[in-house]
């Protein structure tokens, strides 16, 4: 049985700079998305648990080939990898569609791991789109990750509660961005990484066209909140403004 892992190639959050409120991001590196590192970990401890291989896999353009040495660098054993320079500012519904054709160029998959949400869009439907279209069974918000014979336990943390949960394998799981402490290879580690086994592919290969997008994002900002700056000279002012706006009182 193979573990497999979903990561995602995003710029270097901590280096984007903002200038009139937008996002700059000429000369920001590529680093894994922050919530990857723990489904890679989460991935990494099934792997060290079981003895199964783990591949790893993602979609983006060339230089996802670089960035995914930090997850062959911690201990994944192989890379499944499309890599395409039209695969840039992919929608969540198209990021599914090819990850699920590159899921199923491995042979015996058993559990495939996501994050949550990924570093930059967080719109947390990658994961269940991809088991959708695998037709496999997907369980979210995991906080810890278990797999005996045939079967995963898997605990999810709600808002007020844990549930415990099994599955028959194959099964895919989002989990938590505070399930684990992802590790940090050393540089020995860095360097065989180069080594590791890589499945690179093109579109034309996967035998399919990039959808086109469903869903178009038009801005990340916050809404912006207009302050009525009422002038209150007393008490009673204030709750009369208070009150006028439906705060308190009626």
């Amino acid at each position: 049985m193979n573990i497999v892992v979903a990561v995602k190639q995003i710029p270097d959050l901590q280096q984007v700079r903002i200038k009139n409120s937008q996002p700059v991001f000429d000369g920001v590196p590529y680093a894994l998305s922050l919530i990857d590192k723990n489904a890679l970990e989460a991935a990494l401890q099934l792997k060290e648990a079981t003895g199964n291989n783990l591949m790893v896999v993602s979609v983006g353009n060339e230089e996802v080939e670089e960035t995914v040495k930090e997850a062959l660098a911690a201990g994944a054993d192989e890379a499944y990898l499309l890599l395409n320079n039209d695969l840039t500012n992919l929608e969540s519904s198209q990021s599914a569609v090819l990850l699920a054709a590159l899921i199923k160029k491995i042979d015996d998959v058993g559990i495939v791991i996501f994050g949550e949400g990924s570093g930059d869009n967080y719109s947390g439907q990658v994961g269940p789109r991809v088991a959708e279209i695998l037709e496999l069974p997907e369980v979210g918000y995991a906080s810890r990750i278990e797999i005996g014979g045939s079967t995963a336990t898997v605990i999810r943390s709600l808002e007020d509660s844990d549930e415990i949960l099994e599955a028959k394998l194959p099964l895919v799981v989002t989990v938590l961005g505070d399930i684990n402490e992802p590790r940090i290879p050393s540089v020995t580690q860095i360097l065989k990484a180069g080594k590791k086994p890589k499945q690179i592919f093109d579109i034309d290969d996967l035998g399919l066209d990039v959808p086109p997008k469903s869903v178009n994002t038009i801005s990340n900002r916050a809404p912006e909140n207009e302050r009525k700056r009422l002038p209150v000279k007393s008490v009673d002012e204030l709750l009369a403004a208070l009150k006028a706006e439906g705060f308190v009182g009626r």
